[in-house]
C-alpha cells in the first residue's frame, strides 16, 4: 500500500497538480497539502477549504486527516506505515533512488585547479562537493562521468618551468618554488617578459618547450591525484587545455563568433557581449578577451572550445563546480556559448574556507595544504580514539582514525550550503555529539553492534508491532529519504543529505534509549525492532556513502 500515492490520488479529484509536503514536526502528520492552490478554483479561503476537505476525504491507510490553518495534514496508520516503510527499505536494493537518471548521462567537471602545486583546503571544497554530487546522481541512475580540466599551458606553468631551470622537481617542492619565483617576478619586468616569451614559444609549437611543460604538469597532476584519491575522490577523465592549443577547435570558435568580435587598441581579439541574455544576469563587463595582441589564444577561448565538447558529451546533465569568484567569468563563457547556440552547463558555485587572516593565496604562500590538513585530521582522530575505554591498536587504529578524520572533514564542509562560508573548527568537527561526522558514524556503528549481539535465529518480523512514539518517529524519518534524495539531486545540494543523516542518527539514538531492542517485551517485538535496526543501518550507510564518508561497523 502506497499511502502517499493514495493521498495524491484522492486530492487529484480536487486539483490536477498535487505537491505534498513533509511537515517539519511529526506532530503535524506524515504528509501535508497546502490548500492555497485550491483557493482560486473553489473561490474560498484556503483555511475553509482545509476544514471542508478534512471532513469529506476518506483515504485508505490514513487514520486521521486534520486541518491546520490552510494546511491539510495526513496521519498514516502506524502499524501499516511500519509495514510499508521498513519492508520497502529491506527489500529494495537502491532504496531511496527514484531512478530519475535511468537511461540518462551526467557529466560533472570539478576541482580543475591549476597544476602548479599541492591543493590547499580551499580547493578541497570544490572536490568534496563535486564528488558528492557525482555520487548522488550515480545513485539516481545517471551514467556519470567526472572530468578534470587541466590548465597545463597557462602562465603559472610557464613560471614553474622557468623556476625549475630544466630539472624535474618533486611534487612537495612545487609550492615553495612557485612562491619564491612569484616574488622574484613581481620585482622584475625581465622575468615577466621571459614568462610570456616562453608561452609564445609553446604556442608556436616548439617541441622542447612543450616537453618541459609536460614534465612539470605530470608531476603535479600525479601528486594531486594521489592526495585526492587517498581521500576517496576519483576522476574518470583528465582533459588537457593543450589539446585545444594546436587544433582547429579554437579557430572554429572564432569563426562562429565572427560577427561579435572586434580588435581593441592592443590588437587583442575581443568578444562583445552587449544584448546577450546571459549578460543581463549581473555581468558588469560586456566583453571577453579571447586572444593576446600577438594572436596567441587566451584561456577563455580554449575554455569555450572545451565547453562545446562537454555539451556534446553530456546527454542528460552537464554540471560544473566553480568558486564564487568565477561567477562573472561563468556568465561571460555562458554568453559566448549562447551566441553559438550551445547550452551552457549547470553551475554550482561555492564560497570559500578562509584563514583567520583572510583568503588563501598560493602566490603569497598563505595556504594550508590539504595533504597537511588530512594528516592533522587523522592525528587528532587517533588521539580522540585512544582515550576511549577499549581503543583498537596498530593498523586497526590507523584505519579507524583515517575513517573518522576524513569523515569529519567531509561532513563539516558538506553540511554548509554551497553559497555560505565554511568556518572549520576541529573540536566541533571531531565531536562524538551533535552535528558532526563522528556522531553519525557512531550511530551506524552502534546499530551494527546491536545486530551482532543478537545470537538467536532471525524470523520474518511483524512490523505492525512498531507503534510507539520513538519507533514511529524513526520510521517517519526513514520514509523521507526518497524525497530528500530527489530534492538533493535536483538542486545539486549535498548539504540537505547531511542534515538528513543527522536526523536519522538522532532519531535512532532516541529510539535506542527509549525502546530496548534485545530485551523487548516479546520475541516478536525483538524481531520487529531488529528489522528496524537493519533498515536504519541500511539508510544511514547509503547516505554516508553519498557524502563520500565511510560507515564504520565499530568505533
Amino acid at each position: 500500500m502506497d499511502f502517499k500515492q493514495n493521498i495524491i490520488t484522492a486530492l487529484k479529484k480536487e486539483v490536477k497538480d498535487v505537491v505534498l509536503e513533509v511537515p517539519p514536526n511529526p506532530d503535524f502528520g506524515d504528509f501535508a497539502f497546502p490548500c492555497f492552490v485550491l483557493a482560486k478554483i473553489k473561490k474560498k479561503n484556503p483555511v475553509q477549504i482545509a476544514k471542508e476537505l478534512a471532513k469529506s476525504l476518506k483515504i485508505k491507510g490514513v487514520s486521521k486527516i486534520e486541518a491546520k490553518g490552510p494546511y491539510l495534514n495526513f496521519f498514516v496508520e502506524r502499524g501499516s506505515r511500519a509495514e510499508q516503510v521498513v519492508a520497502k527499505i529491506l527489500k529494495e536494493k537502491d532504496y531511496g533512488s527514484s531512478r530519475s537518471g535511468k537511461g540518462k548521462h551526467a557529466l560533472i567537471e570539478h576541482t580543475s585547479i591549476n597544476p602548479s602545486a599541492s591543493p590547499h583546503v580551499g580547493n578541497a571544497r570544490n572536490a568534496i562537493i563535486g564528488d558528492s554530487v557525482a555520487r548522488i546522481l550515480r545513485y539516481e541512475g545517471y551514467k556519470t562521468d567526472v572530468h578534470y580540466f587541466v590548465n597545463d599551458i597557462g602562465k603559472q606553468i610557464a613560471m614553474m618551468v622557468l623556476a625549475s631551470k630544466g630539472k624535474k622537481p618533486g611534487f612537495n617542492q612545487l609550492l615553495d618554488i612557485y612562491v619564491k619565483f612569484n616574488k622574484q617576478m613581481e620585482a622584475s619586468k625581465k622575468i615577466q617578459q621571459d614568462v610570456f616569451a616562453l608561452l609564445k614559444k609553446l604556442e608556436d609549437g616548439d617541441k622542447k618547450t612543450r616537453a618541459r611543460f609536460q614534465n612539470i604538469v605530470d608531476v603535479c597532476v600525479k601528486g594531486q591525484q594521489k592526495i585526492l584519491s587517498d581521500f576517496g575522490i576519483k576522476y574518470d577523465k583528465f582533459d588537457y587545455e593543450s589539446g585545444y592549443l594546436f587544433g582547429k577547435k579554437t579557430k572554429d570558435v572564432l569563426q562562429k563568433l565572427k560577427g561579435h568580435l572586434f580588435t581593441d587598441q592592443d590588437d587583442r581579439t575581443v568578444l562583445g557581449l552587449k544584448g546577450v541574455e546571459a549578460v543581463e544576469k549581473g555581468m558588469k563587463n560586456a566583453v571577453l578577451v579571447l586572444t593576446r595582441g600577438d594572436g596567441t589564444s587566451l584561456y577563455p577561448l580554449r575554455d569555450i572550445a572545451y565547453s562545446i565538447d562537454k555539451a556534446k558529451l553530456a546527454k542528460g546533465r552537464n554540471i560544473i563546480v566553480l568558486g564564487e569568484d568565477h561567477k562573472l567569468y561563468f556568465h561571460q563563457i555562458s554568453a559566448a556559448l549562447e551566441i553559438m547556440g550551445v547550452k551552457p552547463p549547470e553551475s554550482l558555485h561555492y564560497t570559500f574556507i578562509l584563514l583567520s587572516e583572510g583568503k588563501m593565496s598560493k602566490r603569497k604562500g598563505t595556504v594550508i595544504l590539504f595533504e597537511d590538513f588530512m594528516k592533522e585530521a587523522v592525528q587528532k582522530a587517533k588521539e580522540k580514539i585512544s582515550k576511549s575505554d577499549k581503543p583498537p591498536k596498530g593498523k586497526k587504529l590507523d584505519d579507524l582514525a583515517k575513517t573518522i578524520g576524513y569523515g569529519a572533514i567531509k561532513y563539516s564542509i558538506l553540511k554548509v550550503s554551497a553559497e555560505k562560508n565554511v568556518t572549520f573548527d576541529w573540536d566541533q568537527a571531531l565531536s562524538f555529539e551533535g552535528e558532526s561526522g563522528p556522531y553519525v558514524q557512531y550511530a551506524h556503528a552502534r546499530i551494527n553492534s546491536i545486530i551482532k549481539k543478537f545470537k538467536g535465529k532471525r524470523s520474518k518480523p511483524k512490523l505492525s508491532l512498531l507503534s510507539n512514539a520513538s519507533e514511529q518517529r524513526l520510521i517517519g524519518t526513514l520514509g523521507k529519504f526518497p524525497d530528500v534524495l530527489a530534492s538533493s539531486a535536483r538542486q545539486l545540494a549535498p548539504h540537505t543529505l547531511v542534515a538528513y543523516a543527522k536526523d536519522v542518527a538522532q532519531d535512532f539514538t532516541s529510539f535506542y534509549h527509549e525502546s530496548s531492542v534485545l530485551k523487548a517485551e516479546t520475541k516478536d517485538l525483538v524481531q520487529a525492532r531488529l528489522a528496524l535496526c537493519d533498515a536504519s543501518k541500511k539508510v544511514l550507510k547509503t547516505v554516508l556513502n553519498l557524502l563520500g564518508i565511510e560507515a564504520p561497523d565499530s568505533m
